[in-house]
């Protein structure tokens, strides 16, 4: 039955959401978007005390490329951009501080895998992880060439799987991956209890060049490197108007840049700016963090030897566990996600409005682990993250000149594709995109998202009624 009603679900919202696109002209000009911002309140913000942003852009500047937008994708394309293009003019404008968006505010998980492309054919599948995982060997070696002071670790994670014909099938699915050279390894249930020790666990896929890293010390700590290369950081800066051409103007509140080109490295909040209001949703996602457990408490709770995991439920709860022993914990059903009407970029209240979600969250990670009951949370936060309708990834160029480039819409895969997108970014704006070309996430068409005031009762009547997040 539960099926039935999802597959019904599923016939209603394609032709529901069918429909109401054709609204958009209309609904467009009538639920405009606007920019809000809220200060990052996460463990990760939290470990770099003393972070004190820079000065907001004032006056006119010209640049040949300006980047809008301080988290993993802008600061990864001003990184890769200066390296290759060392005399070019490149500008970075951050609405608020650097990492204060989703890279500053997510769940910490380095993953491999691209979103949406569950069903690939084998060709496809390793391609897309052979990818990811160059993405974050990248990553890591990045930190490590310029000395980063950046809490990671890369020693894996698992997704668990909470029934026996679930966990048989991941483990035929993991012998297609070995097949095809992807080092992916299943745990029985009592290989499982020797990296984790947790309840409801019937076996596990082990992917042994994942991990958990601190984006917030990431972005602030390349800031500096990308200055000595000369990009221009400018914090407090939010673009509240952009106008295309053949060099694109953007204003500031107190000021402007005109560039040859410009990098939409928003992802969330790009709508507010006009661009792919169609394409993603907003979603706030609640996470919360524990107090530094010490190692015997990590002992008693089984966690050896491993940087997190995920379960195989439709509303995904996933754990990390920090270098220094803060358990980080997020999602877990639909109250872990909330959809604001006119995608609103502010969770009203933030994270002390959102006790109920918390405490729901709390349950599902006591159900893992009970005896977490007693452990003092310490942080809780709200990020958004941009969701796209079949949770692929948006990464291209686009405008009558072709000099706009974006890349957004990570899904939840945004620790690595984010950062990974940077590259792509810089071979798309050198001419020479010829590594990326076959990624079918690349300078991609996207099913379109219906405007309000139907994407706001599609979303609430398609989650309550199957517990699941809408997709096509």
């Amino acid at each position: 039955m539960a099926s039935l009603s999802t597959s019904f679900a599923l016939q209603l919202m394609r032709a529901g959401a069918s429909a109401a696109n054709l609204t958009w002209p209309l609904n467009g000009r009538i639920f405009r978007e606007r920019l809000e911002i809220d200060p990052n309140c996460s463990l990760w913000a939290s470990k770099t005390p003393g972070y004190r942003p820079r000065p907001a852009l004032k006056g006119a500047i010209h640049a040949d490329l300006a980047i809008i937008g301080g988290g993993f994708t802008g600061v990864s394309a001003a990184y890769y951009v200066s390296k290759r293009f060392p005399n070019r003019r490149v500008v970075l404008l951050e609405a608020a501080a650097l990492a204060n968006g989703a890279s500053g505010r997510n769940g910490g998980m380095m993953l491999n895998w691209v979103n949406g492309f569950e069903d690939a054919p084998p060709e496809l599948a390793a391609r897309i992880y052979r990818t990811t995982s160059a993405g974050i060997e990248a990553l890591c070696r990045l930190i490590e060439e310029h000395h980063l002071s950046v809490d990671y670790r890369r020693d894996g994670t698992v997704a668990i799987y909470t029934s026996p014909a679930r966990a048989e099938a991941a483990h035929a699915e993991v012998e297609a991956q070995n097949a095809l050279g992807i080092p992916t390894r299943f745990l029985n249930s009592s290989e499982l209890r020797a990296y984790l020790r947790i309840e409801h666990g019937c076996g596990a896929v082990l992917d042994p060049g994942t991990g958990q890293i601190n984006g917030a010390q990431l972005v602030r700590g390349l800031a500096p490197v990308l200055e000595a290369r000369g990009v221009q950081i400018y914090e407090g800066t939010p673009v509240i108007r952009i106008e295309e051409g053949r060099r694109i103007t953007l204003t500031t509140l107190e000021g402007s840049v005109r560039a040859d080109a410009i990098v939409l490295a928003t992802n969330g909040y790009t709508g507010a700016l006009g661009y792919f209001r169609d394409a993603l949703f907003p979603l706030h996602s609640h996470v919360f963090a524990t107090a530094a457990l010490p190692v015997d408490v990590r002992e008693q709770l089984g966690w050896r030897g491993l940087a997190g995991f995920s379960d195989d439920l439709d509303r995904i709860s996933y754990a990390s566990m920090t270098c220094d022993g803060h358990l980080v914990f997020g999602g877990g059903g639909n109250h872990a996600y909330s959809y604001l009407f006119n995608n609103r970029t502010v969770f009203p209240g933030g994270a002390a409005a959102a006790r109920r979600a918390h405490a729901a969250m709390e349950r599902t990670l006591h159900r893992y682990f009970p005896s977490t009951q007693t452990l003092p949370i310490t942080h809780r936060w709200v990020g958004t993250l941009g969701v796209t309708f079949d949770r692929r990834p948006l990464i291209g160029v686009r405008g009558e000149h072709r000099n706009v480039y974006y890349a957004l819409g990570y899904s939840g895969h945004g620790v690595t594709l984010a950062n990974l997108a940077g590259e792509i970014l810089c071979d798309l704006y050198s001419g020479d995109d010829s590594r990326w070309r076959e990624l079918p996430f690349v300078q991609r068409s996207y099913p379109r998202i219906p405007p309000e005031p139907f994407r706001w009762i599609g979303y609430h009547i398609f989650t309550r009624l199957t517990g699941k997040s809408p997709r096509v």
